[in-house]
């Protein structure tokens, strides 16, 4: 018999603090929040013994040696684990499980709901794309309206979320960088206090950021290095050509103010002016460093895409001089120090995708986990500000992902986001 067909067992009484255990029950049969961990306190081992369980599985190599029993039974010798019973319905042991289930569940209702807003959302920006300069009053007061249901989302109600949604789930990237920079900038527009009107001049500026991309060819905007001298140039003028297109469809003077300065910097370093620090207007500053942050999550060339957390650890070790200090401080809240969509490896070895942030406590997001036990579409939630004993070891980018688990937690190549506002109390391009 090789190694890899010998299984540990133990008898609960045979349990100690520092053993790794397996429990061979389904995840909803019991109160722990892994099916897998390494035992921590005599309560867990309390709590492990009133399971409907005679032995447990365990594991040598993460266990801690001084726990390790002298016995090993193979899978031969200990033959098929017995059947356990189900719990009883009125287990007291299991009720906070079964609360956490119906939070869960609820939680992907929400997620789902926020993925069909944001389709309506570029569905939306679609036509607008298409008909903005033959029908600039009627586009022009779709895109208010939107923009006017961010607002109210984002500077009217409490505890909102970030939400990492689906891979290409609304078609062309133009609408995705386009609706990306908005909504983190409405984001933003709540922290900084600004007015409902700042708000509103603030989300059709960032939607129309990158108006004037419309006279850059397709050959110079979308090439992803190499650039000539003269095509840096051309591409430049967008921000200048964006200005000439506004006034034409008659954006409001605040929005061509966003268009003119979402690519000057506050060390002077930008353009098309090298404006510096105050003197550049507010809300641009703010357009400026989500757009520069989404443009890391999400380059032309995709291979070259950085994680939310590489892509702001990037911006504030390297590049913070170049922005807005307190728009910078409050992006880095707002996000979190595991953005939404970083992939993490745990402390107890479990890998996950952070599904939101958590505010109080940035370094405790909600994770998504991989467990192979699961159903993909039944995945656990975690919440690490509950789980005392478990941390964020490290982000992984997602082409370090073993193909099983990449599938499972479905990295997206492209990180969008939109929002879940949530009642108080239940938790939370160039």
């Amino acid at each position: 018999m090789t190694e890899e067909d010998q299984c540990f067992y133990l008898t609960p009484e045979q349990l100690k603090v520092g053993l790794y255990i397996h429990i061979d029950l389904p995840w909803f049969s019991h109160p722990f929040s892994f099916n897998a961990f390494k035992i921590r306190s005599p309560e867990q081992i309390r709590e492990l013994r009133a399971l409907p369980v005679k032995r447990f599985r365990y594991d040598p190599d993460r266990s801690e040696a001084s726990a390790l029993p002298a016995v090993k039974l193979t899978v031969e010798e200990a033959s098929e684990p017995p059947a356990h019973p189900e719990p009883q319905a009125d287990d007291p042991s299991l009720a906070a499980k079964r609360e956490r289930m119906a939070l869960l569940k609820e939680r992907r209702q929400r997620v789902s709901e926020v993925e069909r807003a944001f389709l309506k959302a570029t569905s939306i920006m679609r036509e607008v794309n298409r008909n903005l300069f033959a029908k600039p009053a009627h586009c022009l007061e779709e895109v208010g309206a939107l923009v006017g249901q961010m607002v109210d989302v984002f500077l009217n109600q409490p505890e909102l979320t970030l939400h990492v949604m689906g891979d290409k789930v609304g078609g062309d990237e133009a609408y995705y960088h386009g609706l990306n920079t908005a909504i983190l900038c409405m984001m933003l527009a709540k922290d900084l206090g600004f007015s409902r009107d700042q708000g509103r001049i603030l989300g059709l500026g960032a939607l129309f950021h990158d108006l004037g991309q419309a006279d850059i060819p397709d050959r110079v905007w979308r090439k992803s290095e190499g650039l000539t001298q003269a095509e840096d140039n051309l591409r430049r003028l967008h921000c200048e050509y964006g200005v000439r297109l506004g006034k034409q469809i008659n954006l409001p003077a605040p929005v061509l103010n966003v268009i003119a300065q979402h690519h000057e910097m506050m060390d002077g370093s930008g353009y098309p002016a090298g404006l510096r620090g105050e003197v550049i207007d507010p809300l641009a500053r703010v357009v400026a460093l989500v757009n520069h942050y989404d443009n890391l999550c999400n380059p032309v060339d995709s291979l070259k895409a950085l994680t939310p957390h590489e892509a702001l650890s990037l911006i504030y070790a390297q590049r913070r001089a170049r922005f807005d200090a307190q728009v910078l401080q409050l992006l880095v809240r707002r996000l979190g120090v595991y953005p939404p969509g970083t992939i993490v490896k745990l402390s107890n070895d479990a890998l996950g995708l952070v599904s939101s942030v958590n505010e109080r406590k940035p370094l405790r997001p909600w994770v998504l986990l991989y467990d192979p036990a699961v159903p993909k579409d039944e995945a656990i939630m975690v919440d690490l500000e509950r789980e005392v004993d478990i941390n964020i070891a490290k982000a992984l980018r997602p082409a370090q992902l073993p193909p099983q688990v990449h599938e499972y937690l479905s990295p997206r190549r492209r990180v969008t986001y939109y929002f879940d506002a949530e009642s108080s109390g239940n938790g939370a391009r160039s």
